[in-house]
């Protein structure tokens, strides 16, 4: 049986990490997902000057004045990214590209940088269109695979499926040099559809179309309806109450992925809200079972 965690907080952004610090205050077994750079986007902000006590200081700084607070708080991320999280009734299993989690508790902090998906994307997801390379890989031995990736440090999912699949494209999605396995064929193009039969069997994208048996579209966050089945959205965003409490039990939301504004001081607050929400979940839970 592996290990049972009481929260499981995924995005390493403000919400995130306001939700570690206060589950660490709190004294509650949890794991962090997200990136050690916590949040790229926060790093890109040239000044914010609505962070209170924080005036005129770019994003970097402020980021580094976040990785100073959980160093010194030993709070560690996790650099796993997960892909599907189901309720089991009492606990959740996390399925992650690394490994597999159960915690009695979540909290989705993902952000919204998920992406729109492709046109074909959502009918063939299950039926040739996948979110992990490494876990899907042995279904494509010997087949045709495309991965679509928006980060450069996929590029070690597109070397790992190269040594299975027959055939890999890869479509690079980011500005950054590409350095993948000589047998990867990089496309530099722009995907608009993916089509098949009752499995995909095409990608089309702006100027030519290639035949292939599988598309990981490997973004920096998944969305929530992708993510969590049954999970009730409010557009793209998760729908929640004041407490952050969202329709499944023991799953709570927090910062961008629950609507706007887009704000680092209101994502931090809603993480903390978050954990707090979580703590009072697990000690109810707690008292029932007595």
């Amino acid at each position: 049986m592996s290990e049972r965690y009481d929260i499981a907080i995924i995005g390493s952004g403000p919400a995130g990490l306001s939700a570690a610090l206060n589950a660490s205050i709190r004294k509650k077994k949890f794991i962090l997902f997200g990136s050690k750079q916590i949040s790229n986007k926060l790093a890109k902000a040239s000044k914010v000057n609505n962070y209170l006590g924080f005036y005129g200081k770019s994003g970097k700084e402020i980021r580094d004045e976040f990785a100073k607070h959980i160093e010194a708080m030993n709070i560690e991320i996790e650099e796993d990214k997960i892909n599907n999280i189901y309720s089991m009734g009492g606990y959740f299993a996390l399925m992650g590209t690394k490994n597999n989690y159960e915690a009695s508790s979540i909290i989705l902090a993902t952000g919204v940088n998920f992406g729109k998906p492709f046109k074909g994307e959502e009918e063939f997801l299950g039926r040739g269109v996948g979110y992990c390379a490494t876990c899907d890989a042995p279904l494509y031995k010997e087949k045709v695979v495309t991965i679509i990736s928006y980060n450069k440090h996929e590029e070690s999912e597109a070397n790992f499926i190269a040594s299975v699949a027959s055939k890999v494209y890869y479509i690079p999605m980011y500005k950054e040099e590409v350095e993948v396995d000589p047998s990867i064929e990089v496309i530099k193009d722009i995907p608009v559809e993916i089509v098949g039969d009752k499995l995909v069997n095409k990608l089309i994208l702006k100027n030519q179309e290639i035949e292939t048996d599988g598309v990981f579209i490997l973004r920096d966050s998944i969305s929530p309806g992708q993510l969590v089945p049954g999970l009730k959205l409010d557009g793209n965003h998760i729908e929640v109450d004041r407490l952050m409490k969202t329709n499944i039990e023991g799953c709570f939301a927090a910062g961008d992925i629950v609507g706007t504004p887009y704000q680092y001081i209101k994502a931090a607050g809603e993480g903390n809200i978050a954990t707090l929400s979580a703590v009072s979940y697990l000690d109810n839970q707690s008292r029932s079972d007595k």
